[in-house]
């Protein structure tokens, strides 16, 4: 058993257009959880981020811990659990699902690693009930993934090294589960067979570097235009962010976050960010806008980096 564990966990984007629940992206956007056997539990939660998250064995982190101690077959009742947070929670960048690979890859470190990262991943996409969030938290990168309700399974694709990311995070949360009892309960043919060739091209396009094809792979038909109306401005922003410097524009997972991905060379980055801010504020919504670049290692144990107290750790990585 090892003393305390500490890990670092990326956000990510899921979809990213026609990838409904099956494609995601790793962002260089994080949170830390520390974890250690105690003799009574005691959860502190540290950022803005995390207001209203219990602190008492209710807590999702302290589940997910307890999940892989039954897995693995050993008992560790008491913890103690500090974490703190970048990613906003429910605007659709993994808050859930960071958490649930934090948890479920302390806890396993904390017991000397016996679950494979193939079982952790099974067991996050159980829990999160889609595979694309917790597969580019833990992997990193982009990863295409499938599940069946008992295994989940994914590919791992290094993203071109020119991408970047810009994010307009509105100033209001969106629950997934709202964001879902928006989308029909049936698709036309069509409408199947214009997805399904979209987000396979999109992962070629993504393997392949060919940002020329990403604002074509990225359209949809499945979720994004039965969600409009949760995200004044959506629309708008998807159609016209590729003719102001976007290679592709999306709902970033089940929003209210919209992501363009960006070539890092792009000459009108400004006039892009400038462009999705405006619209949305035009529609009444405030937001605030992030560059990010795509991460490539997923979850990290970071334990034996820093020798201080956890918000120490923090303030180091944070300056870093």
């Amino acid at each position: 058993m090892n003393n305390i564990v500490r890990v670092k966990v990326p956000a990510s984007t899921a979809n990213l257009g026609p990838g409904f629940d099956s494609l995601g992206m790793a962002l260089r956007l994080y949170s830390y959880i520390e974890m250690q056997q105690v003799d009574e539990t005691c959860i502190v939660l540290h950022g803005e981020h995390l207001d209203g998250i219990p602190t008492d064995k209710s807590n999702l982190i302290y589940k997910v811990a307890q999940a892989v101690f039954k897995e693995a077959g050993v008992e560790v009742p008491e913890l103690s659990i500090s974490m703190y947070s970048e990613i906003p929670l429910t605007r659709g960048l993994g808050s859930s699902a960071s958490a649930i690979i934090g948890a479920l890859v302390a806890a396993n470190a904390l017991i000397g690693a016996p679950l494979s990262k193939d079982h952790l991943f099974t067991m996050a996409t159980q829990i999160e009930k889609h595979p694309d969030n917790v597969g580019a938290s833990l992997f990193g990168g982009f990863v295409a993934a499938a599940w069946d309700g008992v295994d989940a399974h994914y590919v791992r694709v290094a993203p071109p090294e020119a991408l970047e990311i810009l994010v307009v995070i509105p100033h209001f949360q969106l629950s997934t589960s709202k964001a879902r009892e928006a989308l029909p309960k049936s698709l036309s043919l069509q409408d199947a067979i214009y997805n399904i060739s979209r987000s396979s091209m999109l992962v070629g396009a993504i393997a392949a570097g060919r940002y020329d094809l990403l604002a074509t792979a990225m359209k949809d038909k499945l979720h994004q235009p039965y969600r409009a109306e949760l995200v004044p401005g959506m629309v708008e922003i998807l159609e016209q962010a590729p003719h102001r410097g976007a290679l592709g524009a999306a709902l970033s997972g089940a929003g209210p976050t919209v992501l363009a991905l960006v070539h890092k060379e792009e000459t009108r980055k400004q006039e892009l960010e400038n462009y999705m801010l405006e619209t949305m504020k035009a529609h009444g919504l405030q937001a605030d806008t992030l560059w990010l670049q795509p991460d490539h290692n997923g979850v990290q144990n970071i334990s034996l980096m820093h020798s201080g107290s956890f918000l120490d750790m923090i303030k180091g990585e944070v300056e870093a």
